[in-house]
């Protein structure tokens, strides 16, 4: 097969040994009797799959990175092993998606340059091991976190104009090697069929904004209040979580509510801890290394001699703790369990509220549980709607000697609500739009969490959600307005322009081309006849020649 014109065989050389992996059959002169053949378009086809898989992939990726501190937790409890696990499903994925890109673009380029798309068997099988890889990576997420497909349901309200136009980018330069291909091949009920499902799926793509929908398409005015910020746990990027510094560090932040877990002791003091076993925040398999680490199973003299701080230094939950000053490593060092008693004192000095769980919420002396924390609170002194009380078991109880306190209910309102719900605390995949509004109007205050990331708190902060439970409230607390905020006349703009403009480029491609592909055929023409006859004055070939 000759060398088209505009694509020397140095080019098409370098894009063929990559490629094909043959690297003698490159030359020129070893590549006359190369065609694609219909095997060799079906792996094209399986490439483009899984190019497609992997984006797919790479989006998710993406996406669950707001809740994958959660994953690192549940395998240390699982594992004993502590790694930031999502530094390796990002290095992994990036890998799956250059290798796939690279070979992607490899194969339009020799589509341009008619080159034969002879891929080697070791791309064949690793594109193979690609797609079960990435399948692998689905199959576990459906079985071991749900929810997160819930979350990429949320996640579409933030991209999905975005995706939208960045599709159609993607198809309409997709236009040019698929034109080089239908003007290449002669079978005509293949050109047809490529062009009828090219045609549909770019209609398709220009008709999608009629069913994306965002709560920041809005006007400027209409934009409701910044959600105020809950500490999960304090601020557990800036400092170990569920301390007084972490208390502290939130209180800089600008958190209007401290968020904690609470568990009481072998004697009867509440402590603040969230994990049933103390190994993963303390150094307790160093202090009493013949002891299990059950948390409630530990009186409270001995929960004082553990250290509650090292383990932020040494295992670095959150790459924020690579840039602590000294003075703040210092202080995580000296760093203890504190008592209920002492995260009241501290939260009534902040003038912030706490809300907590009480665990563990099965325990056969949770009655007990319950009266002695609601002890310590009516003993601290603490202005009681200050309190924002979580647990469940034994709710009445709590309402009858603490009226004050406010209850926050870990569920959605039900039909025949005997009292009226004005607090929710629910994880954000379980809440849309339109009932975070519904809720606002009925004048129920909403808190969702745990909402690290900024394109999430946009879409939160859009929908009126009143706060949010999150991790990193050094960044929402910096966020003066959502990352993007459209008009939906802007949008709408922006969406015929984007429509109009891929439309012009892609009938641009198609006569663009064909230009080219009849010259290229005049030229083949010329070339087979120079033997037979003279160049005649008036002849196509004697007008080529002249042109030149």
């Amino acid at each position: 097969m000759a060398d088209p014109p505009g694509c020397c065989s140095t080019c098409a050389t370098c894009l063929l040994c990559p490629y094909s992996c043959q690297w003698i059959t490159a030359k020129k002169e070893k590549r006359k009797g190369l065609r694609t053949t219909k095997c060799d378009c079906s792996w094209f086809l399986f490439l483009f799959c899984v190019f497609l898989f992997t984006l797919v992939w790479l989006y998710f990726a993406i996406i669950i990175l707001n809740d994958f501190h959660n994953f690192n937790e549940f395998i240390f409890r699982e594992r004993k092993l502590w790694l930031d696990w999502s530094q390796v499903l990002l290095i992994a994925t990036a890998v799956l998606i250059s290798y796939s890109s690279v070979l992607l673009v490899l194969a339009l380029c020799l589509q341009l340059c008619g080159q034969p798309l002879k891929l080697h068997w070791v791309h064949k099988v690793l594109l193979i091991l690609t797609a079960l890889v990435v399948a692998a990576a689905f199959t576990g997420l459906g079985i071991k976190w749900a929810e997160e497909w819930k979350s990429a349901r949320v996640s579409l309200q933030a991209t999905g104009p975005f995706l939208h136009i960045g599709t159609v980018g993607g198809m309409t330069l997709l236009a040019w090697p698929l034109a080089s291909f239908i003007y290449r091949t002669r079978k005509t009920g293949l050109r047809v069929f490529l062009l009828l499902v090219y045609c549909a799926a770019m209609i398709a793509l220009y008709l999608a904004p009629l069913g994306i929908t965002s709560p920041c398409i809005m006007e400027e005015n209409q934009l409701p209040p910044k959600p105020a910020l809950v500490g999960h746990r304090g601020a557990p990027m800036l400092a170990p979580e569920n301390t007084l510094m972490s208390l502290h560090k939130a209180v800089e932040c600008d958190v209007q509510v401290f968020e904690t877990d609470v568990m009481v002791s072998a004697d009867g003091v509440p402590f603040l801890m969230h994990d049933e076993e103390l190994t993963r925040t303390t150094n307790v398999q160093a202090v009493f290394p013949d002891r299990a680490a059950q948390s409630i199973a530990f009186n409270w003299t001995d929960l004082q001699q553990l250290d509650a701080g090292s383990w932020f230094l040494e295992r670095r939950p959150f790459p924020t703790v690579q840039s602590l000053s000294p003075a703040d490593r210092n202080e995580t060092t000296k760093q203890r369990i504190p008592s209920l008693e002492q995260a009241l004192e501290a939260v009534k000095q902040s003038n912030i509220s706490i809300m907590f769980d009480l665990r563990p919420e099965n325990h056969s002396d949770y009655q007990n549980f319950v009266n002695v924390t609601l002890g310590v609170i009516l003993q601290s002194g603490i202005p009681l709607q200050q309190v924002l009380w979580l647990p469940d078991g034994f709710r009445e109880d709590v309402k009858q000697q603490a009226p004050g306190v406010q209850q926050v209910y870990g569920r959605k309102r039900l039909k025949d609500e005997k009292e009226p719900v004005l607090h929710v605390n629910l994880p954000y995949q379980d809440m849309s739009s339109e009932e975070i509004r519904q809720y606002r109007q009925d004048n129920i205050s909403v808190n969702l969490y745990v909402v690290n990331q900024p394109w999430l708190f946009s879409v939160l902060w859009c929908s009126g959600v009143s706060s949010v439970t999150t991790n990193a409230c050094q960044v929402l607390k910096e966020m003066k307005r959502p990352v993007w905020l459209l008009p939906s006349s802007t949008y709408l703009m922006i969406w015929i322009v984007v429509d109009c403009v891929s439309f012009l480029i892609i009938i641009w491609a198609f006569i663009l081309l064909k230009k080219c592909s009849h010259r290229r055929q005049t030229a083949g023409e010329c070339t087979r006849n120079e033997s037979f006859s003279p160049l005649e004055p008036g002849s196509a070939c004697g007008t080529l020649s002249n042109r030149v």
